[in-house]
């Protein structure tokens, strides 16, 4: 059945990461800063999060939802008026979920210089009609860049299920 958990819809090719690929640019406003004039974190993983979705819904055509958000490290301040860049794209597909790799660079806008200010990986869930986990369509990897990638998530997938299981030993 189309839609369905346990099979892919037809005629539902493979597509690349690079299809995947999101750049999403946002102005930093007054109401995004705190007292410092710096970025509100949450703003910053808000940005993340909605261009991780993008991505993921690209490669899926499908509705996702957030299932997890990786470790996230905020590297360099991002002060008002400065220009962010949100970068995003599908790096792994298992069953039914998709990691996506989410880069943040800040651009200073009078100096011209540019910060790396956070990364973050992202694992979202497509869903069907019905609101259920749906299977996703393959990755189809086309450089080393891509396989690497991917070899890198498959590390990060099995470390977050480890996480998660002795987390549900830990409750019981």
């Amino acid at each position: 059945m189309a839609g369905s958990s346990t099979t892919p819809d037809k005629g539902q090719e493979g597509k690349t990461p690079s299809e995947s690929r999101v750049v999403m640019t946002q102005l930093v406003l007054p109401t995004d800063t705190n007292a410092l004039d710096t970025i509100f974190g949450g703003v910053i993983m808000s940005w993340i999060d909605i261009c991780g979705a993008i991505a993921a819904q690209r490669h899926s055509s499908k509705v996702v939802v957030t299932a997890s958000l990786d470790d996230l490290h905020f590297i360099a301040p991002v002060y008002k008026g400065w220009v962010v860049n949100v970068k995003g794209q599908v790096n792994f597909v298992h069953k039914t979920s998709m990691e996506v790799g989410v880069r943040v660079d800040a651009e200073n806008p009078q100096t011209g210089e540019h910060y790396h200010t956070a990364s973050a990986y992202l694992t979202f869930v497509a869903l069907d009609v019905n609101k259920r986990p749906s299977v996703v369509r393959p990755l189809i990897l086309e450089t080393d860049e891509d396989r690497r990638h991917w070899s890198e998530a498959e590390r990060r997938r099995e470390l977050r299920l480890k996480r998660r299981f002795n987390k549900a030993e830990i409750k019981s």
